[in-house]
């Protein structure tokens, strides 16, 4: 078993907060996968500020929740604000990006089919 899998598996059925399950790192993305599984992934991301995702496209539909702090995510040219609470679903085959005006964390959700 991986050290990623050991991991995840040591959270299932308990009761946490997401924003303490990874940590900032100054001029940093953090990520901590918490779910990896053949149909889909959860992954929680650190990002400081002025740190992102460069434009990019996937086969697969995203849900990203925006844990703490408020991030720009851009879909096919179109900027969206996302704060702390807030979600966005971030379509297959569209070119997106994100990006942290400030610090925040967010829950990434892909499921394949």
């Amino acid at each position: 078993m991986k050290k990623d899998e050991e991991e995840a598996g040591s959270l299932i059925g308990q009761v946490l907060k997401l924003s303490g399950l990874v940590a900032y790192q100054d001029g940093s993305v953090v990520s901590r996968t918490l779910i990896d599984k053949p149909k889909g992934t959860v992954t929680l991301f650190a990002f400081d500020k002025g740190e992102g995702l460069s434009e990019h496209t996937t086969p697969f539909d995203a849900l990203v929740y925006v844990v703490d702090g408020a991030a720009e995510v851009t879909i096919s040219g179109e900027a969206h604000v996302v704060n702390a609470g807030e979600m966005i679903i971030m379509p297959a085959n569209e070119p997106h990006a994100l990006r942290a005006a400030e610090r925040f964390k967010m829950a990434l959700v892909m499921i394949r089919s």
